[in-house]
């Protein structure tokens, strides 16, 4: 069982960053493909950005390309996702996800674990 707890989330103008921290314990960090969601008020869960375990490389919506970047510190046991250039349709509670030994999925029912949100509002 992992456990997960997401932080970094606050209120910031348009153009601004943000950096989003997932924390894990509970289980075997390098062993899980970690993915980013978010979910904004009368919207579906979507996909924001995941990073694979073992050499399983990173992937990205199309929608923040070029401006947000995952990356994992495996001495931390926690994945990040740096937010730049945002924009108000960014504006959503962000989880962060856990999928043990699996691929590079950008579908929320192929997660096992889930951490609560943070939330992150964009004002323009």
């Amino acid at each position: 069982q992992v456990q997960l707890v997401e932080s970094g989330g606050g209120l910031v103008q348009a153009g601004g960053s943000l950096r989003l921290s997932c924390k894990a314990s509970g289980g075997t960090f390098s062993f899980y493909t970690i993915g980013w969601f978010r979910q904004a008020p009368g919207k579906e869960r979507a996909f924001v950005a995941a990073i694979g375990y073992s050499n399983l490389g990173t992937s990205y919506a199309d929608s923040v390309k070029g401006r947000f970047t995952i990356s994992r510190d495996y001495t931390e046991n926690t994945v990040l996702l740096q937010m730049n250039m945002l924009e108000p349709e960014d504006t959503a509670v962000y989880h962060c996800a856990a999928r043990r030994r699996g691929g590079l999925t950008t579908s929320p029912p192929l997660y096992d674990f889930w951490g609560q949100g943070t939330q992150v509002t964009v004002s323009s």
